[in-house]
């Protein structure tokens, strides 16, 4: 078969530890960080390992040498993050942690993360979510692709992987407002993934179990060859100036039909620049 002649696929999926959705979001000290003692796996990363997932399992498999590796950065608790990934699939984990990490913005965060998938060798495909659930700037895939001289997908609603000369040719349909258009890439390649390429797989009895026996190694940024004056809040490039809490619903109006409410209502939308 056309398949047996091409090595397996060494896929990179980033994962992110966020604050819980269900929580309100807080910034904490006179560094204005955000706090993380409520965080979990990012929804929008089990999208881009659910992608890898589907890609591997369609060309048969961990048997047929294909391997996915979940990468994050971030404090010690981040590590629950790539545990969560091994538990719904992926062959092995990798966290970078540094507390020189601390205050990264996307361009520091771009910058460690390109040293970790150089330092893990050759890398066929990196595949990321649309953006991290915490800050939402998207802006760290096309960073890292340029950092790696990869060629970029971003923002991929399907995506195929065909052999081709002895390579892999990347297959993806970026969806916009009014129109779709597919694209194609020679691996190496990184592409984002969005919130509408698949439904992610929970993970199961046996994966859970099967996860406490995958490689999870732990780097620095010494390990990677990163000087830490190039990120946390030394190498950052933007700062958070001022943070204040949101401030509370105010009461809404209340009209009451007297035979007139129509006509309030429409006053009120007009009023309000919603007509």
């Amino acid at each position: 078969m056309e398949e047996a002649s091409h090595a397996g696929l060494e896929i990179v999926v980033l994962v992110k530890h966020v604050p819980d959705a269900q929580f309100d979001r807080h910034i904490r000290g006179d560094d204005r960080t955000t706090d993380r003692n409520e965080s979990i796996l990012s929804e929008l990363d089990e999208y881009a390992l659910e992608a890898a997932l589907q890609l591997v399992e369609s060309h048969g498999g961990e048997a047929a040498g294909h391997r996915i590796t979940a990468v994050t950065m971030g404090p010690s608790a981040a590590v629950s993050a790539v545990k969560k990934a091994l538990q719904i699939g992926a062959h092995a984990g990798v966290h970078l942690c540094d507390d020189a990490l601390a205050g990264s913005d996307a361009a520091g965060t771009s910058r460690a993360l390109a040293a970790v998938v150089n330092h893990l060798g050759s890398v066929d495909l990196v595949i990321t979510g649309m953006a991290s659930t915490d800050g939402e700037t998207s802006l760290v895939p096309a960073q890292l692709a340029e950092r790696l001289d990869l060629p970029q997908v971003t923002f991929a609603s399907s995506l195929e992987l065909q052999p081709a000369d002895g390579s892999w040719t990347l297959t993806a349909r970026r969806d916009g407002d009014v129109y779709s258009e597919t694209v194609e890439a020679t691996l190496p390649a990184l592409v984002s993934v969005t919130d509408q390429i698949n439904e992610p797989r929970y993970p199961n009895f046996k994966g859970i179990m099967a996860a406490k026996k995958k490689p999870l190694s732990t780097l620095s940024l010494q390990d990677i060859g990163v000087d830490p004056a190039e990120v946390g809040f030394a190498g950052a490039w933007t700062s958070v100036q001022v943070a204040d809490p949101r401030p509370p619903r105010g009461q809404g109006t209340i009209i009451s039909d007297e035979g007139d409410a129509g006509i309030r209502l429409v006053d009120f939308l007009a009023a309000q620049k919603l007509l």
